[in-house]
């Protein structure tokens, strides 16, 4: 389940690029995603509290859920959307497996958590691991790599403090419920971007392909990952599916060679084997007592 989650969720940077190339704009595929995915979104809010006396959300949750969702759903996906017009799909893979590193210098910032040398080490590895992938698509990519890898960073940075924000909230919510409530949360957000800043017949003019790889993208890397990756955790552990799911950029890798002629170089693998394994070395490490 782990797998096939990682490997689902690795192909949305691919199914993008695939739309791009019918002319479509980052804000009305986002929409049209999202269109798609809050039918999907309320069939996993319903699975998630079906045959359960379920407790309606306090107040401070509500607020909670609403804020959550429009940082880490909407806004850290359209960052992530516009930054896919600029750059590979391999490069953006591996700038959003970067948030754990963003969680852990958020947290030293805002909590006083202690950086160990460890995480300075892990940290380390995972920036010059981001620096080869870059510094060889900018010498060999056409187009503006530094704009979008800007994007997809803030994308991840927004993303983290997502995650940060959402720790208490599961526990009280539960996983799938809070993923369901906060998607729906972006549906919203999204549509009414689009709706502010676009002509609402454009959705309805789009070439047929991009309707269909838009709801690839919704039922196959936006809910289904959701689904897997929770049965996948409360079986095996959230330390185990934290390795099996660092399968994600390299399964990007491979997929945009497939998909999009992506080159595959050993810089490349290099370069994602080092942001893995410093990534890792934080998301696996035991928390400190207290």
């Amino acid at each position: 389940m782990v797998v096939a989650a990682a490997i689902a969720f690795s192909g949305k940077a691919v199914i993008i690029k695939l739309a791009y190339r019918h002319g479509v704009d980052a804000v009305t595929l986002l929409a049209l995603r999202m269109t798609f995915s809050a039918p999907l979104f309320l069939v996993l809010a319903w699975w998630a509290t079906r045959g359960r006396a379920v407790q309606p959300l306090a107040r401070e949750d509500r607020w909670g859920v609403a804020l959550l969702g429009f940082v880490g759903y909407y806004l850290a996906s359209y960052f992530d959307f516009l930054g896919l017009q600029y750059i590979t799909a391999a490069l953006e893979r591996l700038l959003l497996f970067i948030h754990p590193t963003f969680v852990l210098l958020i947290s030293a910032l805002l909590f006083k958590r202690r950086i160990t040398q460890r995480d300075v080490l892990a940290v380390g590895l995972s920036y010059l691991g981001i620096g080869l992938v870059f510094g060889h698509d900018v010498a060999t990519q056409p187009g503006n790599v530094v704009l979008g890898s800007f994007w997809v960073l803030l994308s991840a940075l927004f993303y983290a403090a997502y995650l940060i924000g959402s720790g208490r909230l599961v526990g009280r919510v539960g996983s799938l419920r809070f993923a369901s409530y906060a998607g729906l949360v972006s549906c919203a957000a999204v549509v009414t971007h689009y709706f502010v800043t676009r002509d609402p017949s454009l959705i309805l003019a789009q070439p047929a392909p991009v309707y269909a790889l838009s709801f690839l993208m919704a039922a196959v890397s936006t809910v289904l990952p959701i689904v897997l990756t929770s049965e996948g955790i409360r079986r095996i552990g959230a330390s185990h599916a934290s390795i099996i799911a660092s399968i994600g950029p390299v399964a990007t890798i491979f997929l945009g060679a497939w998909f999009l002629a992506e080159p595959i170089t050993a810089l490349q693998l290099g370069g994602a084997a080092l942001v893995m394994a410093g990534v890792l070395a934080i998301s696996l490490q035991k928390k400190p007592a207290g």
